[in-house]
């Protein structure tokens, strides 16, 4: 099943296609002990890298995402009426399809993302049906790469698959998605880890109108760079009310303006008014604000160094964007959190990727921290972070360069 065009395609440099075989034959050899013999059919739904645009999407903000190496891989064949999904580590899930209803407690469950996937499709006109399903992960949950958009879009691309006829596009695919993580999983993300995932490759999305984002493919190349994925510790289980704070404060900001979202907010009547604002709303919303009209700036002065091949250029947007999360946005540790592994990670990565770049990485509060690392300091970098998060926390990725697909 996997050529090397293929292999590259799915995990660049970062497996063989002999590594990439013996994963799936392994998938394969557990959905036919469990489910028995029969039509096997194979799906690849990856994690994602925020590489800049920190907590913009929900207020219609700018992004540059990338579809990473990291993937969930699944095994699957239709049934009749009802869905069995299997995730290693997991408790099973198991409905009919005949009841889609959302139920207060199964939120937080995949059972829940599951559910409101073949809702809204059903909802929307589309058709619905059973499958059984198992799947493995190497998308680590509750560390900023968005497994659980990994798994939605996964579903979802099956229910495409099985029986749409493939006609659902990406940006379809995350929406459904979307709907399902806010409204059955009741986690208020945007749009960008599920396009991400959906899209693959390097994306910079516009969601000035969020019904239709601009979206545009950027080249993926970073040379003399190494992408490293820490993972500093903690996880976003409890961290809901956290991350939604984030989008209430931004929308308190917009609210004095007599606007929804801050991307409705003339940038320049909000520094001009900034006396009255600031007595209005909390200073932390006036800094996340602030946060949001200078990250769609940096995105854009991204986006461009990528197409133009300035390293430079782009490792200070980014490292640039790092700088206001932790000052603005104030999303590198949680209330009361004394731990403070993010900021330690921080602080290490800068020390140790010399002439790179380093930012928190996704949600933030708890999770990853994002590194460029120069070829030459990779190896000590490697070491010097493997030594206090310890080797298994340390990920070395690469850019996907497809979506959700089927094998």
């Amino acid at each position: 099943m996997f050529d090397r065009k293929k292999t590259e395609a799915l995990y660049g440099r970062m497996r063989t296609p002999e590594a990439a075989e013996a994963r799936w034959e392994g998938v394969k050899a557990a959905f036919l002990k469990r489910f028995g013999p029969g039509e096997v059919r194979g799906f690849s739904a990856s994690g994602r890298a925020e590489i800049c645009g920190n907590h913009t999407d929900h207020n219609h903000g700018k992004v540059l995402v990338a579809g990473i190496s990291m993937d969930t891989l699944c095994a699957a064949r239709p049934l009749k009426d009802e869905v069995i999904v299997c995730s290693e580590g997991y408790p099973e899930v198991r409905f009919s399809v005949e009841d889609l209803s959302l139920r207060v407690e199964e939120k937080g469950d995949s059972a829940a993302l599951c559910k409101g996937i073949l809702a809204i499709l059903k909802q929307s006109g589309r058709k619905v049906g059973g499958f059984a399903a198992w799947t493995s992960s190497e998308v680590f949950r509750g560390a900023g790469v968005s497994s659980s958009a990994a798994f939605e879009v996964l579903v979802a691309h099956i229910q495409n698959c099985f029986y749409n006829d493939g006609a659902l596009s990406g940006e379809e695919l995350a929406r459904v998605s979307q709907y399902a993580e806010n409204v059955y999983f009741g986690k208020p993300s945007g749009l960008l880890d599920q396009m991400g995932v959906a899209l693959g490759g390097l994306t910079y999305i516009d969601f000035a109108d969020p019904q239709r984002p601009a979206v545009r493919s950027v080249s993926a190349a970073f040379p003399g760079y190494r992408l490293f994925l820490v993972n500093t510790g903690g996880d976003h289980a409890n961290l809901t009310p956290a991350y939604a704070a984030v989008k209430e404060d931004m929308q308190s900001a917009a609210a004095f303006f007599g606007k929804s979202f801050l991307r409705e907010v003339d940038e320049a009547e909000f520094y001009e008014r900034m006396p009255e604002l600031s007595r209005a709303v909390s200073g932390r919303a006036v800094l996340r604000a602030v946060h949001f009209f200078e990250e769609n700036k940096r995105v854009e002065r991204a986006a461009e160094a990528v197409r133009t091949g300035d390293m430079p250029a782009f490792l200070a947007a980014v490292n640039a964007s790092g700088d206001s999360s932790w000052e603005c946005l104030q999303n590198c540790w949680a209330e009361g959190d004394r731990a403070q592994r993010i900021p330690l990670g921080l602080t290490l990565c800068r020390r140790y990727a010399r002439g790179g770049a380093v930012r928190v990485h996704g949600g933030g509060f708890a999770g990853t921290v994002l590194a460029f690392v120069p070829e030459g300091e990779a190896s000590a970098f490697a070491e010097r972070l493997s030594a206090v998060f310890g080797r298994e926390n340390l990920f070395e990725i690469g850019i996907r360069n497809c979506g959700v697909t089927e094998l």
